[in-house]
């Protein structure tokens, strides 16, 4: 990342550490204070490390430009960045690329997605081994992608058939990987059953007591399946992936399936909160529709959005609390980044998929509680003047992003 390379139209803010400090310990308060104490040590890491953790305030900092208030509005996810792309498995059983992280979907103008996904190259070109002149390619190419899906009108998917480059690789890799290996990363085998491994890494302990909490939740939930007994609990712990939504009431649950060792399941069980890009939303102003829950805003929108539905994935409540319940899959990964370094390339191509599934997921869920349709979307990404605007938009966000980070570091907040 170059800090010196500002926007020319707009003038960088002055940040209070302190007040920047009480903004993110209101946004996590009531989490698992272990797993938040996970999340902050991330966040120390790097400024693309930061941004992925600290959403709201990003969209806090947001300005109020023409090329951001007055694009149409779409269905967002609301927390794009280069890793929160990746595999998952469709209904059909195949293996898509896609976005894959909706905790924050909004409906918003479109471009807002796109600023973020190209600030986070920006922030990430360190780790991705790219010079600040090939991170200026990257962010065209990605930009590109975005306009000409758009300028198409027709939402297309990335399957092992048509992917290239990259992101070929990788569902090529997922499409032959198993549920025994799979099973066997997470959990450890002790004659023929099975307990989630408690590394500290992917996986913490649970008390007696949200063990007890769990199983009673997934005795009714079973209830209401065709097979019942697929959802019968073997183990429990609570569950640490991501970055931004780390520390939120999240457990990783074994489940019978198809029977021990190795057709049993991983279900995730994990708490929505409300979108961190509301009090923007606000302001601009864009009213949101009403939802049952959170859980619900996150289902509706992934389903929407994505090429093909996941296979398993569905709002419950647990304890009172809104959440998503989905299956865990081999065929679930990311493109790693560090195999990108140093091959501009495939950076090229891969921030050019990237720009167009953003553009495809919009076109998809067109004309949906308030979105624009596909023609106002056609219409806008014929104006010239835009993509320049967003690129130099994004480079500000990234430099805001740079100076949050060192407010961070002079002021990290308590994990209470």
């Amino acid at each position: 990342m170059n800090p010196k390379s500002t926007s020319p139209f707009i003038d960088l803010p002055t940040l209070n550490p302190e007040a920047q400090k009480k903004h993110l310990e209101d946004r996590n308060a009531g989490r698992d204070p272990e797993r938040l104490a996970i999340k902050y040590a991330k966040m120390r890491s790097s400024p693309f490390v930061f941004l992925r953790g600290a959403c709201s305030l990003y969209y806090d900092a947001l300005p109020d430009l023409p090329c951001l208030s007055k694009a149409p509005l779409a269905w967002c996810c609301g927390d794009l960045h280069f890793e929160n792309l990746g595999s998952y498995p469709g209904w059909d059983g195949q293996a898509y690329f896609d976005l894959n992280d909706f905790d924050e979907a909004v409906l918003a103008p479109c471009t807002w997605d796109l600023i973020r996904l190209l600030s986070s190259l920006i922030c990430g070109a360190d780790a991705l081994k790219a010079k600040p002149e090939e991170i200026d390619q990257v962010v065209q190419e990605c930009l590109l992608g975005y306009r000409d899906a758009l300028l198409k009108g027709k939402p297309l998917a990335v399957d092992k058939g048509n992917a290239k480059g990259m992101i070929k690789s990788l569902l090529e890799e997922v499409a032959e990987r198993n549920r025994a290996d799979f099973l066997d990363r997470r959990t450890k085998l002790i004659k023929d059953h099975r307990q989630i491994k408690l590394d500290g890494l992917k996986a913490l302990p649970v008390s007696p007591e949200e063990r007890a909490e769990v199983e009673a939740f997934m005795a009714v939930f079973a209830q209401t399946q065709k097979d019942p007994h697929f959802f019968e609990v073997i183990d429990v712990a609570r569950r640490i992936a991501g970055t931004g939504s780390l520390g939120l009431m999240r457990y990783v649950i074994l489940v019978r399936g198809k029977g021990s060792p190795n057709g049993n399941y991983l279900l995730d069980l994990k708490a929505a909160q409300s979108s961190a890009l509301n009090a923007r939303l606000t302001q601009v102003p864009v009213s949101q529709p009403h939802w049952a829950n959170e859980a619900s805003r996150v289902v509706a929108v992934q389903n929407r959005m994505q090429a093909s539905d996941n296979r398993f994935i569905t709002a419950v409540e647990f304890q009172g609390h809104s959440c998503v319940l989905r299956r865990l899959h081999p065929s679930e990964d990311r493109v790693a980044i560090a195999r990108w370094g140093s091959h501009l390339d495939h950076l090229l191509g891969v921030a050019r998929t990237m720009g167009q599934l953003s553009a495809w997921d919009q076109l998809r869920a067109s004309g949906r509680q308030g979105s624009a349709i596909a023609d106002d979307l056609m219409a806008f990404a014929e104006n010239p003047e835009w993509p320049q605007a967003l690129a130099q938009a994004a480079a500000y966000m990234a430099n805001v992003t740079q100076l949050q980070w060192a407010a961070f570091l002079e002021a990290p907040p308590r994990v209470k």
